[in-house]
């Protein structure tokens, strides 16, 4: 079979140093491009997508701090009940957890919305309306 990368499969090639280092450095603990995620401005408000497969609804927290807003997300590992005859050869999909921020200083808080389908997380944060500011002339005595 023909590999689809044109780095060399040897243990000491450079991709695979940074490969393994990779591997190391971020562990089980945070993955790759996770929980992606897609702004868009809608002229009244911004629309978030964020992607979170695998997760029910009551696994997502979405917490407003200080002018942030924090989406979190945990999937605890379930028991490993297997039988004699039903073994892991290779499992990759086990517990993990996403802690995303982003500011909100533009966003009216008190109206945000959040909606959970299909493995997107899909947040209206509607913008403040921005007042002109106030004008008059002082009256010299």
């Amino acid at each position: 079979m023909y590999r689809v990368t044109p780095f060399s499969s040897s243990p000491f090639s450079l991709f695979n140093v940074f490969n393994e280092l990779d591997k190391d450095f971020f562990s089980d603990t945070m993955q790759i491009n996770s929980c992606r995620t897609d702004i868009r401005d809608k002229g009244e408000k911004y629309v978030m997508e964020s992607e979170l497969p695998g997760f029910e609804k009551n696994d997502i927290n979405i917490d407003i701090k200080d002018s942030y807003l924090v989406i979190s997300a945990e999937r605890h590992c379930e028991n490993d009940k297997t039988s004699e005859n039903d073994r892991y050869i290779r499992r990759e999909r086990s517990c993990s957890s996403y802690k995303r921020s982003f500011d909100i200083s533009d966003v009216d808080s008190e109206k945000i919305n959040a909606e959970y389908k299909n493995g997107i997380l899909t947040i209206d944060l509607p913008k403040k309306k921005h007042e002109e500011p106030v004008t008059k002339r002082l009256e010299i005595k």
